[in-house]
């Protein structure tokens, strides 16, 4: 496996959702000799403009945000039937982020609207119809840790706040401020992981154990890389350009190389996301 060198790109962190045209695929994983074998390329997007941000609410089912004639909305896509459809009902803005609640059908999904309101909103799968989470937080993106608590990154002038929400009392705590704007529930532990801007402008990686709320720094992220998602409870993953990378906490320090995209095309890998078996992995790239 190859190592990483750390890519010379400026990190900026966007607070708004840029709108470049970008695909979603879906590949089956399977460890290989060289880190990570990718099988079974799936375009599940397949749509001109901005289709990014999946999530999977089932093995076999995702969700994310996708071009509906110029306006962004909720796609929900079955990997059994190859089939899509629209999750919501049109609202004044885009529907960003959705992520279904841990124990319900409901989906959650930051909106946009037009005069640049930024919310965090559920849909009812039922109706799609839709309601204010939390009132006048400007959530810019977010991760559920179960159906009472969501950790989320809050619009701060140009920077980012981390804030724990709790969705049956509405209050919000800041916990850091000048967060990145990838969080995750890291599988089958008690923990959720955030990352922090360095004081060389990079993004550390960090995990809160969500009972005591005690803070454990991970690694660095690479250079210039913004999204990360755990493959398990010890492995992470990210990309850079056609290139998949990988960081063991229980193994050596570093960043390995353990697949690429390059024969399929693909390039600029930004968002991931991992079913909830670790057998299919969804990723964003720009679009051929």
């Amino acid at each position: 496996m190859k190592k990483l060198l750390f890519l010379s790109i400026i990190f900026t962190t966007y607070l708004t959702f840029a709108q470049t045209n970008t695909e979603v695929y879906v590949f089956d994983i399977r460890p290989a000799y060289e880190g990570l074998e990718l099988l079974n390329i799936q375009n599940i997007s397949n749509n001109k403009g901005y289709n990014n941000q999946p999530s999977f609410i089932a093995n076999e089912t995702l969700v994310f945000a996708g071009n509906n004639e110029g306006q962004t909305d909720i796609v929900e896509y079955s990997l059994n039937t190859k089939s899509k459809k629209w999750f919501n009902q049109k609202t004044e803005g885009g529907e960003y982020s959705p992520q279904k609640f841990p124990s319900n059908e409901d989906v959650a999904a930051v909106r946009l609207d037009k005069d640049g309101l930024q919310r965090l909103y559920r849909y009812s799968p039922a109706t799609g119809k839709s309601s204010e989470i939390i009132k006048d937080l400007q959530v810019a993106y977010f991760a559920f840790y179960n159906d009472k608590k969501i950790l989320a990154t809050v619009l701060d002038g140009d920077k980012m706040d981390l804030v724990l929400i709790d969705l049956q009392s509405k209050k919000t705590d800041t916990l850091f401020y000048n967060a990145g704007r990838s969080l995750q529930k890291v599988p089958k532990t008690n923990s959720m992981s955030y990352s922090l801007v360095n004081e060389e402008g990079n993004l550390d990686l960090y995990l809160l154990d969500m009972n005591s709320y005690e803070n454990f720094f991970v690694t660095q992220l690479p250079i210039g890389i913004q999204d990360y998602v755990w493959i398990n409870d010890t492995q992470i993953l990210v990309g850079s350009g056609n290139k998949l990378y990988m960081y063991d906490t229980l193994g050596e320090s570093e960043w390995t190389r353990v697949a690429s995209l390059e024969d399929y095309g693909l390039k600029n890998i930004t968002r991931m996301a991992i079913s909830p078996n670790g057998k299919k992995l969804a990723i964003v790239t720009e679009s051929k």
